[in-house]
């Protein structure tokens, strides 16, 4: 291994993305920035620099320790880089789903068959 790897090659070796040709649209599409500016797929990468990658609408930052060319376990991949992301929030900021209570909402059909009586609609028929 030389001094330097190209970003979307690292990128697919510590399984930042699953396949390499997904880390070169992600450069393409400007999702990729190394160093604060936005990364070619081709441009090279040393230990040290900094990558910032957004998947799935979250940025990712990382720092660069060791380079990889081949794609291993993921014990392997974790020794490439140093995890500089933030933490995620807490849960509790996201909003629950609200539960219904047993009964309420739209009646059943034997609920309606009740109000009917009770209003002696049932006679009608």
């Amino acid at each position: 291994m030389g001094d330097s790897v190209r970003i979307d090659s690292w990128l697919w070796a510590a399984r930042v993305y699953k396949t390499r040709s997904l880390a070169t649209a992600a450069c393409r599409a400007g999702h990729v920035r190394l160093n604060g500016e936005r990364a070619k797929a081709a441009q090279s990468v040393r230990p040290g620099d900094e990558v910032r990658a957004r998947i799935s609408g979250f940025d990712r930052i990382l720092k660069i320790a060791a380079l990889g060319v081949k794609r291993g376990s993921a014990s392997v991949a974790a020794e490439l880089f140093e995890e500089l992301t933030p933490p995620p929030p807490p849960r509790e900021t996201v909003a629950a789903v609200p539960v219904r209570d047993r009964g309420a909402g739209r009646p059943t059909k034997r609920d309606r068959r009740e109000i009917e009586r009770l209003r002696g609609l049932d006679q009608e028929r």
